[in-house]
Order: C-alpha cells, then structure tokens, then sequence
C-alpha cells in the first residue's frame, strides 16, 4: 500500500482519492495517536483545534474529521475558515493537543487535504505519520457515554490569530501610508490579511475576496498573478500582496507591478533581521532550489544559508535544530520562527511592508538586494528517478554542464517526490542558455533513464 501522507498532508481530489471514510479514519488515528492520555503529560480529555479553507468540500470533510475526533474521545473546537498558520498558532496558544487544517494551499478547488499539528502547532515528523497510518487499521474500543469527545465552536478565532499577527509588528509599529492590494485567492485569508493591515492603518484594496466554495485559487492568488500585477498598476498602489488557498505562502508584486517572489522576500527580510540584531548566527535556510541570485546575495551580504531539500517542513526542520530564525522557499513560503511554527503568508507581507516604512524604501528597491539569474525548469516525466543521482552517463553531463556555467549558473536534478519524473534546473546568465542547457540534460534523462522498454 501506497503511503497515505505526502510532503505536507494527506491529499487528493475530495470524494474520489480524499473521501469522508479516510478523513474519518485519519481523524480517530490521529485521536489516539497524538493525543492518548499520558501521551504528553495530559491528564484531562485531549482538545483538537479545526479549521478549514473555503473549498465546498471541506463542510464534509470537516464533518468527518470532527465526528471521527469526537468518538474517539477529543473534544472539538471548530475555528471555521482560517489559514493553516492560524490553526497552528491557535493551537500552540491555547495549549491543545492537536490541530487539523482542511485545505490542498494553492491546488484547484476539487482537491482537498488533511494537515495535523502536533501540541504546539508544530508539524508532524515522518515517524507519527506512519505511527497515524498504522494506527488507522487497529481495532479499537470506543468511548461511550460521557467519554465521547464534546463539539463547540470558537467564534474569537479570526480575533485572537489578527491580534497575534497585529502584535508581531511591534506596539509603535504602523503601515499607514501605504497603498496595498491584497490577492486573497478567495481562500482562507479573505478575512485575517484584511483586518490585519487595515488595523494598521494601510489602505487596502481587496482583490479576489469572496469566496463562493468554487472560487478558491481559480485564476488569482500566488499562482495565478495577472490580475494583481494589473491591479497594483490600475490604483497606482505601493505593493501587491498574493496569497494562496490557505494563505501559508506569500509573494508580492512592486509598485511597477513586477513580481517578488520568495527568495527576494527572504532576502529582505534576512537583511532587516540582521539589522535588528534577531537573524540567529546570521544564518537563513533556504531550499536547494533558491535562485543562485540569492545565494549570491547572501554571501556579499555576509549571511550563510543553509541549504536543504525541497519542502517547508525541511526548512523548519533546520531551524528548529539549529534555533535559526529565518527560512522559507523560492514559492513564498516564509518562516518566521519567533511569530510562527510554520510558513505564514499574511504575518511575511506584514513584515514586508513595515520594512519600507521602516526604510522609506520602494519594494522595488528592497528586491534590487538581489539579481535573479534566469531559471528554467523541465519536468521529464516516465523515468525511473531513483537512479538520477547515480546514473554515470547522467551525472557526467550534469558535471560538464555545470562546469561550462561557472559561477554565473547552476544545474540541479531533483527527483518528484510522488510522480515518476525528474525535474531538470538550470540557472544562467541569460534565458537562452538556460533553455539550452536544459534540453540537453532533458534528451540525457530521458534517454538514459525511461521506464520504456528499449527497442
């Protein structure tokens, strides 16, 4: 059997790979897994923290995971429609035991998903996931009675997560001044980014901000940026904020409507940290897919990044065992670890606009820390990727390749962590070659390691 969990959740088209049965299941395992009493010191019944993002599915979806939490002894408190970072403080603040967010972040409105937070709100580790899938063919004997779990509402959620975010800015901070639109992909957001910056006296402009169950990241939010970059243009704003379906990644658009994507984000930030003397070791994780811009930048700039593997969970993963305080991903998730156990879009964008306040500077000028190097990206899909990093003919051209770049290129090969292709990074002085660069590699993969019989 196929392993349930992906690189963040269980996820799938709702009703068809995602059904009301596995969240369900999923729900009652993860009841006795995270939160079994003397599991962590708990000598009350176990409290789990839900919320979901605007998906139509996730009503059901919810309805499962609450009733599956319920029988097996938890009480339920429902947070409505929040991000997944709010479920995450949420969770941390009032000190429950677990947490789950229904949301598939920037995926098309018929997928959906399942994310657990351990207590703290922190991510769960590949081992209690495992323990969760194992846990979910056991026989078990149910609570009854006054053991089973009780189900309320918390209608002060949205409150207590906008005050946190308010907060993290500081008690003299203010944005007023600014001019900003805010994408909120029709998704989780569409309350929490609003009512965060208007409490800080920016002026906003809602973009994309009535969700109607089917909207959710259909042609806006972080991956879809057209409309906002005309937007930011059309009201002569400041900046542009663009958020995804759970609003746990964020990127930007200037005031010129040219897009800032996650790495130049984390450039800025790393930079203000630093000067405020709160960047731990003067350090900032990023992922091996960062723009060789970055790292170029980061290195003049005197601040060493840590490099890991493809996905928000590696990133916290090296902070949380090294105490850094800054990460996040060339996509636009950004770790804040002092505000937040997990990528948060609306707390980077907050952070982001006080920067210019701050500084006095444009976005425009804050981004211009770095140069992006073109990068093109080339999925080569019916290969057996388990052999891409040590396949000789493979990895001798990759060498060549790389050698012929220099400084000013890079070449990465990484395997998909749940299809059979291997995606072909090339990164060079301009487009051209990179493309180049890259059909070569991709003719090289394909040839070398197709699943294709040969004939």
């Amino acid at each position: 059997m196929a392993r349930l969990f992906g690189t963040d959740g269980v996820r799938g088209t709702a009703n068809l790979e995602l059904t009301a049965e596995i969240a369900l299941e999923l729900s009652m395992a993860a009841a006795h897994v995270l939160g079994e009493a003397g599991a962590f010191g708990i000598t009350r019944r176990p409290i789990a923290l839900v919320g979901r993002d605007t998906r139509a599915s996730g009503e059901f979806l919810e309805a499962a995971v609450v009733a599956g939490l319920a029988s097996a002894g938890v009480d339920v408190v429902r947070l409505g429609v929040i991000p997944t970072p709010g479920v995450a403080h949420l969770v941390g603040q009032r000190d429950a035991d677990l947490g789950v967010m229904l949301s598939a972040s920037h995926n098309p409105m018929p997928d959906n998903g399942i994310k657990f937070f351990a207590r703290g709100g922190v991510k769960l580790d590949d081992d209690i996931e495992d323990a969760i899938e194992e846990r979910m063919t056991e026989v078990w004997l149910r609570p009854t009675g006054a053991d089973v779990g009780r189900v309320t509402e918390d209608p002060g959620a949205i409150e207590a997560y906008v005050a946190h975010l308010v907060a993290s800015l500081g008690a003299d901070a203010s944005l007023a001044g600014l001019k900003i639109v805010i994408d909120c992909a029709n998704g989780a957001a569409y309350m929490t980014a609003l009512a965060s910056f208007d409490a800080q006296g920016a002026e906003v402009i809602p973009l994309h901000a009535q969700p109607d169950g089917l909207n959710i990241n259909h042609n806006c939010g972080s991956t879809h940026m057209g409309s906002l970059q005309a937007a930011v243009i059309e009201h002569g704003a400041d900046l542009g904020i663009a958020l995804d379906g759970d609003a746990d990644r964020c990127l930007a658009v200037d005031h010129t409507g040219e897009v800032v994507d996650g790495d130049q984000i984390l450039a800025i930030l790393a930079l203000a940290m630093r000067a405020d003397q709160t960047l731990h070791s003067d350090t900032v994780v990023a992922t091996v897919m960062s723009n060789l811009g970055f790292l170029n930048a980061m290195r003049d700039a005197g601040i060493h990044v840590d490099a890991t593997k493809v996905g928000d969970r590696y990133v916290l993963e090296a902070m949380n065992a090294n105490g850094f305080t800054l990460g996040g991903e060339q996509s636009g998730h950004v770790i804040m670890s002092e505000f937040a156990t997990t990528g948060d879009g609306v707390l980077t964008a907050l952070h982001l606009a006080a920067r210019m306040i701050r500084t006095g500077k444009t976005l425009r000028e804050l981004a211009g820390v770095m140069t992006r190097l073109p990068q093109v990206m080339i999925n080569v899909p019916n290969v057996n990727k388990s052999r891409a990093g040590i396949d000789p003919v493979v990895n001798a051209a990759v060498s060549a390749e790389a050698k012929s770049l220099g400084r000013n290129g890079r070449v990465l090969l990484r395997p998909s962590g749940t299809e059979p292709l291997v995606r072909v990074m090339v990164e060079a002085e301009t487009a051209e070659r990179a493309q180049e660069v890259a059909e070569r590699l991709v003719d090289v993969v394909r040839e070398r390691l197709s699943l294709e019989p040969v004939r």
